[in-house]
Order: structure tokens, then C-alpha cells, then sequence
């Protein structure tokens, strides 16, 4: 019987939880907020900080309210526990993959195997509530500088919040939506009080917008504000690529200003000028230079790199960079001299060879489209024609055997060792190649 009591006991523990979580309290918010009015209008709680503290906690607090018992990867039944059970379950999809959606009524949560993936926030208690936190607290240090250190934490509360709210929109695919929270969250970082803002929000959110550029041209132009603000701050990602998103969000406003082409022009050359191994950059000129008319020569682009090369022969990212823009002119050979050296100044790194090997393959991709095009009077010349394409890929085999050595694991490697072995198959050695990378591929294929 005592047993039966602490099992019954136990499950009134977890329902009451589940039962009282989902109430947000409004009329509660509505009556501090009236409370904290009454005090900022009393000329002596006015002038002291403390007053502005309690407000700006008070609105991070309406804005936190709905969604503060979530978080990714919380475990349904915890869900459940935390917020009570959903008013509907619904079949839906997200990044192409099926999911439970469960309506609640200031928020939809996004369940994926069990665990939460994301969630949307569909309703408010105030819709300005963040705005006014940040100008509660920013008030208090004006007041006060001796509260900085309780203003910046508030500051950080709401910061975090906001970048939750970015990081859960951008699950969602709502990339606008997600570009204004972590502007929000930058713009509570820049308070006095907080001290140095971090510009990565900024790159986040002008990304973002750039990507919603293709939806709402308006964004193009948030997006090159915010990204040239993180450059000014001193941001550049790892790779170069805020280069590559400043491009085309300059890009995407031409229609507006034809001015934009060429600032989309001078962006992508501050980038390679910094970053000269990044690929998109490279692109993104080769685009312009090829569709845009007075823009420039892609021989200019050569030139330029060739340039750079000149003063520092040996920097191995300009000789990726030259081996790539001579791969998008279709000048293969010049391509394979530059891969060649790549693999000359650094023998033991695999992109060297794998790109070498590439080069060699695509150069008798070429050759074979043009055999294919041509009228032969003899056997003879189309005999040695294809003899000639058979040398080209002969000599792609070391290189992609190397890298193969050096990276055995790479899938892409191994799938073209077994492609081009199998088309040199009557060359003396080549069967017993094609049977090992063969084997390998098979092998390969079922563990991914």
C-alpha cells in the first residue's frame, strides 16, 4: 500500500508542472509595468539607478517570459514537463526532414526524434519590451556609472536572449527575422556600460539579410550597412567570405544604382587581396568580370595575381589562386602549372595533388569533348587523338594516388581513381588499380 502512495504521489509531482507551467501571467507584467511607470514619474526614485535596474529586468522578463523554460535539444518529455502538453501535434517538415510541431499558445516548438530543434514565438506580452530594456538600463548608468557592472549583466542577459532568438529563427529558415534579433542582441552589447560590442552579430545579420536579398531586395541594403559596420570594427571571418556576402549585397543593388556593380567589383578585390586562396571571391570575380560589361578583363584578374605572385613567389595560396582563375578561363595548362607548384613547394599536402590530378582529368575531359566534334578522313588521326587524351589522364593517376596516400579516408579520391582506372583499363597495370580503388569504393559508399 505504501508503495501504491509514493507511485501516485510521484506522478502528482510531475503533472502539477505540467499543468501550471503554460500560464504566462500577463495581467501580472501589465501591473508591474504600471508599478515601474509610477516610479520613474516620482522625482526621487527617477534619479537613482536602481529604479532603471528593476525596469530594465522587468522588460527582459516580459520578453523572456514565454520561452524561458526552452532550449535546443531539450528532450520532449522534459518539454512537457516544462511547458505542459501542446493544444495540437502536427505533422510538418524542417530543413527537409519530418518533425512534430506542437502549438502552445505564445510559441510552436519544432520536435525532431524526440528532442527539440527549434521553436517560433507567436505571440508577445509587449512587442517592444527588449527596446525599452536596453533604454531602462542604459538610463540607470547614465545615472550612475558605479552600476556598470549590474547594467552590463543585464545588458548580457538580454544580448544571450536575443542571439537564443537569432539562432532559432535561423533553424527555422527565417533568415530576416534572425538578421534583426542579433542585431538587437549587438545593439545591447554597444550600451556604455557594456564595453566593446562584438561585430560577429553584425556579420551574422548582414549575411542573413544578403541571403533574404533574393526574397526582399530591401535587405541588400541592410545587409551591405551591416557588414561594412563589422568591417569598420575591425571583423573579418576566418576565410575572407564577409568579403564575398559584402559583394553581393552590392550586387544585388545595381537595379537601384548601377554604382553598386562597381562597389561590388572593389569589395571582391579588397577580398583577394587579403584572402587570395578563397574560392567564392574568386567566383564572384569571374562572374563579374564575364557578365558584366566595363568591368574589367579577366586577364586583369591574371595579371593581378600574377602580381602578387611576383613579389612573393613563394605564397602557396596565390598559387592556388592563380591554378583556379585559369581553371574558370579554361587554360588548363596553365592551371596544371600552377597545381604543379603547389606540390613543388609543398610536396606532402594532399589539395596540392588532388588539384593537380583534377587538372589533368579536366584538360582530357576537353580534349575528348573536342574529338567528339571533329570530322576524321582517317582512323590514323583519330587513333592518335585519343592516344594523346589517354597520356592526359595517365598522368592524372600518380597525382591522385598520392593523394589518396595522404588522405586515405576521402571519399572524392577514391571515387575518381576508380572512374579514371576503369576508363584506362587496357593500359598495362591499370586493371589491378581499378580492381584496389574498386574495392575501395565499395567499401567506402557503404560507410557513409
Amino acid at each position: 500500500m505504501k508503495k501504491t502512495f509514493w507511485v501516485a504521489f510521484a506522478a502528482l509531482l510531475l503533472a502539477v508542472p505540467a499543468a501550471n507551467a503554460q500560464k504566462v501571467n500577463e495581467a501580472a507584467f501589465r501591473s508591474k509595468i504600471e508599478k515601474s511607470n509610477a516610479d520613474i514619474a516620482d522625482i526621487k526614485k527617477n534619479t537613482k539607478a536602481s529604479t532603471w535596474i528593476n525596469r530594465g529586468k522587468m522588460f527582459y522578463e516580459i520578453a523572456a517570459e514565454p520561452t524561458k523554460n526552452i532550449f535546443p535539444n531539450m528532450d520532449a518529455a522534459m518539454l512537457k514537463l516544462a511547458v505542459g502538453e501542446p493544444s495540437a501535434v502536427n505533422a510538418a517538415e524542417l530543413g527537409g526532414q519530418p518533425v512534430e510541431t506542437w502549438v502552445y499558445p505564445y510559441f510552436t516548438v519544432y520536435v525532431r526524434d524526440g528532442k527539440v530543434a527549434t521553436w517560433k514565438q507567436t505571440r508577445w506580452i509587449l512587442d517592444d519590451a527588449i527596446a525599452q530594456a536596453v533604454a531602462a538600463y542604459n538610463k540607470a548608468y547614465e545615472l550612475d556609472p558605479k552600476s556598470g557592472e549590474k547594467v552590463k549583466a543585464g545588458l548580457k542577459q538580454i544580448s544571450d536572449y536575443c542571439s537564443l532568438v537569432g539562432n532559432a529563427e535561423l533553424d527555422l529558415g527565417n533568415s530576416a527575422v534572425a538578421a534583426d534579433a542579433y542585431v538587437q542582441a549587438f545593439e545591447a552589447q554597444s550600451s556604455p556600460a557594456y564595453g566593446q560590442a562584438d561585430p560577429v552579430l553584425l556579420y551574422y545579420a548582414g549575411y542573413l539579410r544578403t541571403f533574404d536579398g533574393a526574397n526582399n531586395p530591401a535587405s541588400f541594403v541592410l545587409g551591405s550597412e551591416y557588414l561594412n559596420k563589422a568591417l569598420d570594427l575591425g571583423y573579418a571571418d576566418e576565410e575572407g567570405n564577409i568579403y564575398y556576402y559584402l559583394f553581393h549585397s552590392y550586387y544585388g543593388q545595381k537595379a537601384n544604382d548601377p554604382a553598386f556593380v562597381l562597389r561590388a567589383k572593389e569589395a571582391l578585390l579588397t577580398g583577394i587581396e587579403k584572402f587570395p586562396k578563397n574560392e567564392r571571391i574568386l567566383e564572384g570575380l569571374m562572374q563579374l568580370y564575364t557578365s558584366e560589361p566595363n568591368v574589367g578583363d579577366p586577364a586583369d584578374l591574371v595579371a593581378m595575381i600574377e602580381s602578387a605572385i611576383a613579389e612573393n613567389p613563394q605564397n602557396i595560396d596565390l598559387w592556388f589562386s592563380r591554378g583556379r582563375t585559369f581553371f574558370a578561363l579554361k587554360n588548363y595548362d596553365e592551371s596544371i602549372a600552377s597545381f604543379a607548384k603547389v606540390v613543388e613547394l609543398q610536396p606532402e599536402v594532399f589539395e596540392g595533388y588532388y588539384f593537380l590530378g583534377y587538372m589533368y582529368t579536366v584538360k582530357g575531359d576537353a580534349m575528348n569533348e573536342t574529338i567528339g566534334k571533329n570530322t576524321y578522313n582517317s582512323q590514323s588521326a583519330y587513333d592518335a587523338d585519343q592516344r594523346a587524351v589517354t597520356e592526359i589522364y595517365m598522368q592524372a593517376v600518380p597525382y591522385f594516388e598520392k593523394a589518396h596516400q595522404l588522405k586515405p579516408d576521402h571519399f572524392e579520391t577514391i571515387q575518381l581513381l576508380k572512374q579514371l582506372c576503369f576508363r584506362l583499363r587496357d593500359e598495362e597495370g591499370i586493371m589491378e588499380k581499378y580492381n584496389t580503388y574498386n574495392e575501395l569504393f565499395q567499401q567506402a559508399q557503404a560507410n557513409q
